[in-house]
């Protein structure tokens, strides 16, 4: 009976407890996830997260969403949800270091980019990737974590700011072009491949305000169509199907989250409202009297017709009858 007992007692709660043990203690120094592990990144009372939530705002309000977009599309192509969704919550932290240089932690209307240079903008923008993997270190987030901080940008060129600095320069061969790239490496995951897309897709549509869900399509096309055609996609494994699935599910997700609202008027302050309200309204005893002149007034009118003689009044023929008589 005692071993038989001892043998329950090992099988049912020492087991567990010693491979909960195991996966804790050697998945740091073997650097291998668990899904234990990844729950606890999750929480948004992560260090990290709340550093992020803290100074970038509009940064970690971004990743919640680019999160929930990936997510969603990992789930559609059987990828891991769980990790693509942690992946998303980390992958701008090198944001939190300089959050003011990125739009969307600007007030509307004032870019400190107008104020720089195109390749001190690149630079800074393009160094982000850099300063959140250190973070990632010195946090300890697993590789795989880490992974989507530069490869989620792959070796894309920030575009705009080349652009700005072929025209500034009039020649471009005097523009190296490789300041303007993200270091990469490309994404080398289904999952890092999906949060390139999801960001992509999520800061086009965000910026572009679609008024409909045809627009929220031909956006999604147009960014994963870009994707491919620039060669970002090469080493993750997604499928043509794969992609098609990712495209219905970013569109899905999308449709409910940049929905067209309806704008409604402004309320009146209380004030305003009530002196508009006493202005029409009109006094009881001046609706009686303008009711009885109303009255007075349709009586003269009868009275004062042609048509319409009184008693004393002598009936007398026209004055054209007397003027002139009929002749037979």
């Amino acid at each position: 009976v005692m071993l038989v007992g001892a043998a329950l007692v090992n099988g049912i709660i020492l087991s567990p407890v010693i491979t909960l043990a195991a996966f804790f203690l050697l998945g740091s120094p073997f650097d291998f996830v668990t899904a234990l592990q990844l729950q606890e990144l999750a929480r948004p009372n992560h260090p990290l997260l709340q550093e992020l939530l803290r100074k970038a705002p509009g940064s970690y309000h971004h990743s919640l969403m680019v999160g929930n977009l990936a997510e969603q599309a990992a789930e559609a192509i059987g990828a891991d949800a769980l990790l693509t969704r942690v992946g998303a919550f980390y992958h701008d932290i090198g944001k939190t270091l300089r959050p003011y240089f990125y739009i969307e932690n600007q007030v509307e209307g004032q870019n400190v980019h107008d104020r720089l240079d195109p390749r001190t903008s690149a630079r800074i923008l393009v160094g982000h990737v850099k300063e959140g993997l250190e973070l990632a270190r010195r946090y300890r987030l697993p590789s795989r974590v880490r992974a989507f901080i530069p490869e989620h940008h792959g070796t894309m060129r920030v575009s705009f700011l080349y652009q700005k600095a072929l025209e500034e320069a009039g020649d471009g061969a005097a523009v190296d072009e490789s300041a303007f790239r993200y270091p990469g490496p490309k994404p080398r995951s289904k999952e890092t491949a999906l949060l390139m897309l999801a960001d992509g897709c999520e800061a086009t549509v965000r910026s572009a305000r679609p008024a409909s869900l045809e627009e929220i399509e031909a956006i999604v096309r147009k960014v994963i169509a870009d994707r491919v055609a620039q060669g970002q996609l090469d080493e993750c494994g997604l499928t043509l199907q794969d992609l098609d699935r990712v495209r219905a599910s970013f569109v899905t997700t999308l449709k409910g989250t940049f929905h067209p609202r309806i704008k409604y008027p402004e309320p009146e302050p209380a004030g305003v409202a009530s002196e508009r309200e006493s202005a029409n309204a009109e006094p009881a005893g001046a609706q009686d009297r303008m009711r009885t002149e109303a009255s007075a007034s349709s009586d003269n009118g009868q009275t004062n017709r042609p048509g319409n003689r009184s008693a004393n009044e002598p009936n007398n023929p026209p004055r054209s009858a007397q003027s002139h008589p009929h002749h037979d």
